[in-house]
Formats: structure tokens, sequence, C-alpha cells
């Protein structure tokens, strides 16, 4: 007999409650599947599309091309065909230089009269044609003045006790790491996200006096490191780090298609240096497709940090970004990731232990929990290692918007050493009981459908599935 249908748990309730009803539509993208090994061994028995086999040594992924992204196919093809020379040169080609061409150093004027008539004239066609340089200046100062008016609506509305709390928290010597992880599980304002990652993560310590030396040295060092591993001539690397590069490079205009902000060059110029360093220096597990997408919510954290928590996601803010700016929100993000893969590094080594782990944890919690539905997918034959591997492997950042996963990593954030693996867990088996009723009710291809909607970008799959995770709140 089946069981009634539950819904999640009173912490995913009341946390997710603001984040899912303010988000019209969860955005999908296809799974990462590819030939090869890792999980496109397990799904190319059910799923017969693949491509862009690629050996990592981890994770072989699948992920669609953008329409707008500045890399295509024309671009992939060249680094696919291009030598081990100038590989940052084909992804990201040279910006043109702005032409500043005078128009009048070539004319001789004869007599004042005729001079007169040139300046006249000259005047009225910079009056009626805005030069490119005054028209790139009205949008930075037009999207400068958004986001001070957003911030100013904010600041001017009353505050919370939740806020109150936080600020007193913050504000104090000796920041309490109890207290701090206490108030942020149930979400954190969006202005203090950006220091209560840094905190929780412990890349900046307890004393605030510290705070401001710590991000120095920090900063300072990841500069160091980029001198010494990027911006070296490619010929000088070995062929694994070309291979390394090169990957890197067709990775990152893969990452969040969905999303505008990671459109931006120069926002994935930052994440290609951020994360072929992060190989260099982890040779263990080196670079592994899936990583690129876990330094995602941080660019948009840390960025939004320096605009008062204001949204940045449709890339409009970066007009006003400076060149310094983005060198800190690099580091930042760099040294976060770092501390975030220390505790999970075992899911992207060798043979991924750590994926593994979690996916028959998460089948041992549904048997216990829900023999029913357990049964039905056994009878079925569908495995959990085939629609639960991308959900460890990328934590969610696939099936639901970033701005949902941020609310997310607020309460992984909070939980002690097991968030991103322990809790994690617990979340994909709270929408699978969710889901128990209709799940039973499904044949093979229906149940696979369901668990890998992201493969078949189906409107209507998805669309399900963003007004059930509606009503479920």
């Amino acid at each position: 007999m089946s069981q009634q249908p539950r819904g999640l748990p009173g912490f995913l309730r009341r946390t997710l409650r603001n984040d899912i009803l303010d988000t019209p539509s969860v955005a999908v993208e296809p799974d990462l599947v590819e030939n090869g090994a890792g999980i496109g061994d397990v799904t190319t028995s059910v799923v017969a599309s693949s491509s862009d086999s690629s050996d990592t040594g981890g994770i072989n992924t699948r992920q669609p091309e953008t329409p707008n992204a500045s890399l295509g196919e024309s671009r992939i093809s060249e680094l696919s065909s291009s030598g081990s020379k100038h590989l940052r040169t084909v992804a990201f080609p040279p910006l043109p230089r702005e032409r500043c061409v005078d128009e009048n150093s070539n004319d001789s004027v004869a007599n004042s009269e005729n001079d007169e008539r040139g300046i006249a004239q000259e005047n009225t066609k910079s009056l009626a044609t805005p030069s490119k340089n005054s028209t790139q200046s009205l949008a930075s100062s037009t999207t400068q003045q958004q986001t001070k008016s957003n911030s100013k609506s904010q600041q001017n509305q009353p505050k919370s006790y939740k806020e109150t709390q936080f600020e007193t928290i913050i504000s104090s010597s000796i920041i309490s790491l109890r207290d701090l992880r206490k108030i942020s599980w149930n979400g954190i304002p969006p202005h203090h996200r950006s220091l209560t990652w840094k905190i929780l993560l412990g890349y900046l310590p307890a004393n605030t006096s510290r705070h401001v030396s710590t991000l120095h040295r920090k900063r300072a060092e990841y500069k160091d490191a980029r001198k010494q591993h990027y911006d070296i001539p490619d010929d000088s690397r070995t062929n694994s780090e070309q291979e390394t590069l090169r990957q890197v490079l067709v990775d990152v205009p893969r990452t969040a298609p969905e999303v505008p902000l990671f459109h931006n060059d120069r926002i994935r110029r930052c994440l290609t240096r951020l994360l072929y360093i992060w190989a260099m220096r982890h040779p263990a597990s080196s670079y592994v497709q899936g990583i690129n997408d876990l330094a995602t919510p941080f660019i948009a954290v840390f960025l939004a940090g320096y605009y008062n928590g204001v949204s940045c996601l449709d890339g409009e803010i970066m007009a006003s970004v400076t060149d310094e700016m983005m060198e800190e929100v690099e580091a930042d993000t760099y040294w976060c990731l770092t501390n975030l893969l220390a505790g999970i590094q075992d899911h992207y080594t060798s043979d991924q232990p750590g994926m593994q782990r979690m996916v028959m944890r998460l089948e041992e919690l549904v048997n216990r929990i829900d023999a029913d539905l357990s049964c039905h997918l056994k009878e079925t034959g569908i495995e959990f290692m085939q629609f639960a591997f991308k959900w460890m492997n990328c934590l969610l950042l696939r099936e639901f918007t970033l701005s949902c996963v941020i609310r997310l990593w607020d309460t992984y954030l909070s939980e002690e050493g097991g968030g991103f693996e322990d809790f994690h867990v617990y979340v994909c088996a709270s929408f699978l009981v969710h889901f128990s009723n209709d799940l039973q009710q499904m044949s093979f291809d229906e149940l696979f459908q369901f668990m890998q909607v992201s493969i078949l970008w189906s409107k209507r799959f998805v669309t399900f599935w963003t007004l059930s995770i509606v009503n479920i709140i």
C-alpha cells in the first residue's frame, strides 16, 4: 500500500519560503553526461546521446552550448584543433581598441570664416551623435544610480529582529561562531551574506580586528600564485598543464548559461584564472568538470557584497565594477572555494569515493523512510546512481536557480562540518519522499524522464517541478 504524500521537513519550508516564492521559474541545465569514466559509464546505457568527451580523471560531463555565449561551436573547434601555444588568446580574443580619429586634423582652414564654420559643424555633429565613451559613461552612471537607489530603499526599510541580531553578532570584537551559525541557519540577509560566508568558511577569523590584515595577506598571496601559474607563456607549460588549461577554457563558457552575469567576459576570465590556479595547486585531484559550477555562488555573493547585497545576476552591475573589485572578488572566491573543497575533496579524486558514498547513503535513507518507493525503483530497474550522482556532484546547482542555491548554502554553511555532504543527502531525500506517490505510479521511462529532467530540457517538466516546489512551501 502506497504511503500518503509527505511534505518537506520544517527546516526546508521555513528556510526556502521567500527565495522559492520570489523565483518565477527554476532554470534547469542539461545534465552532465559524457562518454568515458565516471557518471558517463553509468548513464550511457539509458541515455544514448553524449558529446564533448574528455578524460579529466574525474567527472565526465556534457553541457549545452549557449547561443549568446562568446565561445560557440567554432570557438571550441579552434580550441580542440589549436596547438599548445596561445590557448588564452584563442578562448578570449583581445578586445578591439577604440580608434581615436580626429576628423579635422587634415583640414586646412583658409580663413577665419571657414574655421568658425568647421567648428560649428563639428559641435553640431557631436551633439547629434554622442561618442561611444560618453554612452558607456552614461550607462555606467545610470547603473550606479539604480544600485544606490536600491541600496537606499533597503536602508530606509525598518530593520527586522533578525537583521538586528546579525548586526549585533557581526559587530562584536570576537564573533561567536556558535551564535552566527544558529542565526544563519534560517537564512542570511543579503547585505550580510558576503561577510558571513567568509567567516563560516574559515576564510576570515572570528577576531574582527584581524579581518583587514587577513584579507590583505590572502589577496596578495593569490596575486603571487597568479604570477607563478597563470601569467606565464603558454609554451612554458607541460603537456598536462596545457590540457588542464584547455579543459578549463572549454568549460567556463558553459558555466551557468541561464545567468546573464556569467556571460560577461570579465567574469569568465576571472573564473578561468582561479580554476586553473586551483588545479595547479591541488595536483591530487586537479581540475574536474563540475568544480566550475561550485564557484558561481561565491562570485555572485561576493560581487553583490560591494552593492549592499543587491542581486547582480542580471549582469547589469558589471558596468560599474572596477578592476580592483574584480581582483578582490577573484581572490576571495579562490580561497573560499579552496576551503569548501577541502571538506569534500575525495568527491573529485580518482574513482570519486565521496560521491559514491553520498549516493549510497541516499539509497539507504530512502529505503529506511519510504520502503514502497525504494521497492518500486528496484522493480522498474532505476538505480540511484543513474539520477542522484549529478545531485551530489553539483550540489543541485543544475536543478535550481542560482538564487535558490545561494539560500540553500546559507544553511549548508551553518551546519558545522557536514553541510555539503551529510545535510545535502537529507535535502535530496526530502524531495524524493515528497514525490513518492507520483513516482510510484510511473514506469521506467517516466521515472527516468522525471529524475533526469535537466537532460530533457522539457518546459513541461521544468514547470511541473517548479510548481511542485512552490506548493511544498
